[in-house]
């Protein structure tokens, strides 16, 4: 390609609501142009970097046996109504009427779709196992699209589903394609972690994230340094303490504390820790008749150590609140504590709450708590004298850095990621609801079992930008670079010999099948680097009409502090070694 052929629209200043460093570099690369809210064209640079990246996941997914196809973006409602996801999805699926004012949705995913296709042409155990993917255009109506790419309201999704006889074959689809999405991102070139994620309500433990790492990342990943461990910060499970819990040593005493509402500011005015104040978090659960109605209201409440976090997706599998669950209203806290909201605790409530306590909370002693009266605590609270020993305790907490490792091999780490794929077991959760059923070998009818495998193809080049840049621009992998390499003759309207070299050294390259651009444009150098620098362009190499005279030209990669001074006879060979060590070639 010549660059005098190609669309290059480089900026020198990003637009005002690029908040974060893909969205800026992208748009000052011309790799994207804003249409509306969440809704971006793809530039001719930046359309070569998804091709590069739809490329390396279709050849993987093939590899790992999976076959492609191509399904509607606009789907009937009738589907996601077998599902009851037509009702269920909310407001982040777009919903349409066509002329006869029938329900279409706008694909957020596929599992309906694929699923009819399942049941209509899988029959026999004999034609399982299949997975079937595709490569295709995705819409979220996200209330606050933001980020460019990482978080827009149209995107590009790849997303495939398995189809086996049983749990056994299902899982064994799972792992294969759990390896083909290590080998996809170890092509792409980038750190990245696949971490543990919560399977949420199908249960069980085969869920994977597969995480870029990224200083700007959205997620939390909890790591262990010194052994496999990773996972997500919803599923990484605090483990119970070590440590019996001391006798008391206080007198329960009622504490005024004038205007400190939080543990922190409590714990700051009284001076003691933090880790020994206790914070109370109230919640409600609802129960319905067959019309809908509420018919009772459960308030419940939870007790984590004021160092710590609630956790919503841990809270959601406590039996009772498993079913759903709010925090309560400002008149129920009231109703049951008589006490507005920092001032509570599990001590004489006006009504009975149930309560959940945080593994490390039942093993405290001498604790600080709310007094259910304003700007009053009460400390030298303890177990069994001024409390009932906790009857339903559980992991409630978030993952802070140092606890201890799961797998019992050291301490928990966490550092930022971004996620660009997931895999996931689902079971027959699509199949039953669709009757989507194969004749096993003894004749009779079973449910399909199935497994989902999503990859963010828009997302991913964003992800990488965000783990590969500097201030001059974008740092591709050599994967997924617009152009692996790129050759600017300095003044070539000036100097034949300039011209007819880079030329020269653009031919071999491209007859070697090299992802190569030639500037032709006749730009000042500084303009002209500039431009590839901010593109991200792995590899350059600069011919010059002085070099030229001494038999050299200068070779620079893009994370490189300077040139390179190589032979004009032995460039050709010294770009080719640079890609293939790029490679691992």
């Amino acid at each position: 390609m010549k660059a005098s052929q190609f669309l290059i629209s480089t900026l020198k200043e990003a637009p005002s609501d690029a908040e974060v460093v893909s969205h800026q570099l992208m748009t000052r690369a011309g790799m994207v142009k804003k249409l509306g809210a969440g809704i971006y064209s793809y530039m001719p640079m930046g359309l070569r970097v998804i091709r590069k990246v739809e490329a390396i996941v279709r050849e993987e997914m093939n590899r790992a046996g999976a076959i492609e196809l191509s399904m509607p973006v606009v789907q009937p409602a009738e589907l996601w109504q077998e599902t009851g996801r037509f009702e269920k999805m909310g407001p982040e699926m777009l919903r349409l009427k066509d002329r006869h004012e029938r329900d279409y949705v706008l694909q957020p995913t596929s599992e309906e779709v694929v699923t009819d296709i399942a049941r209509q042409e899988f029959r026999s155990y004999k034609q399982l196992p299949k997975n079937l993917y595709q490569i295709q255009t995705k819409f979220r109506d996200e209330r606050r699209p933001r980020f460019g790419l990482m978080r827009g309201r149209e995107f590009t999704m790849k997303d495939a589903y398995s189809f086996d006889r049983d749990q056994d074959a299902a899982k064994a689809s799972y792992q294969n394609m759990a390896q083909a999405y290590r080998k996809i991102f170890d092509r792409f070139g980038l750190t990245y972690r696949a971490v543990a994620a919560d399977s949420g309500a199908i249960g069980g433990d085969l869920s994977e994230e597969f995480q870029v790492i990224a200083a700007t990342g959205e997620d939390a990943i909890v790591y262990c340094p010194t052994s496999d461990y990773a996972a997500n910060m919803e599923k990484a499970e605090a483990l119970p303490p070590q440590s019996l819990r001391k006798d008391p040593s206080q007198t329960l005493a009622k504490t005024a504390t004038p205007g400190k509402s939080t543990c922190a500011d409590v714990a700051e005015y009284l001076g003691l820790p933090l880790h020994n104040s206790v914070k109370s978090l109230v919640l409600a659960t609802e129960q319905t008749n067959e019309a809908g109605e509420i018919v009772k209201t459960q308030v419940w409440l939870l007790l984590l150590r004021g160092d710590h976090s609630m956790n919503e997706i841990k809270v959601g599998k406590v039996p009772g609140l498993n079913n759903g669950f709010r925090f309560a209203t400002v008149p129920e806290i009231d109703a049951h504590f008589g006490c507005l909201p920092g001032y509570l605790g599990p001590l004489n409530t006006k009504l009975p709450v149930k309560l959940v306590v945080d593994r490390e909370v039942a093993v405290l002693a001498d604790w600080i708590c709310g007094a259910n009266e304003e700007d009053f605590h009460f400390t030298g609270v303890n177990w069994g004298r001024d409390l009932p020993e906790p009857e339903h305790i559980a992991d409630l907490r978030n993952i802070v850095e140092g606890d201890a490792s799961p797998d019992g091999r050291g301490v928990l780490a966490i550092e930022r990621g971004i996620e660009i794929g997931h895999v996931f077991y689902l079971g027959t959760k699509y199949s039953q609801a669709m009757n989507a059923t194969f004749l096993d070998v003894n004749g009779k009818p079973q449910f399909m079992e199935m497994g989902c495998y999503g990859i963010g193809i828009t997302r991913l080049p964003a992800a990488a930008i965000e783990q590969n840049h500097d201030a001059r621009g974008i740092i591709w992998p050599d994967a997924i670079a617009p152009f692996t390499v790129v050759v600017c003759p300095i003044g070539p309207d000036r100097s034949l010999d300039v011209k007819a070299a880079g030329e020269k050294l653009y031919a071999e390259l491209l007859a070697a099948g090299v992802d190569v651009v030639l500037d032709d444009r006749g730009e000042r150098p500084g303009a002209m680097f500039a431009d590839w620098e901010l593109i991200g362009v792995p590899h350059r190499v600069t011919v010059g009409d002085k070099g030229l005279k001494d038999g050299q030209v200068e070779y620079q990669h893009r994370r490189d502090a300077a040139a390179t001074k190589v032979a004009v006879a032995d460039i050709f060979t010294f770009v080719q070694s640079r890609l293939g060590a790029a490679t691992g070639g």
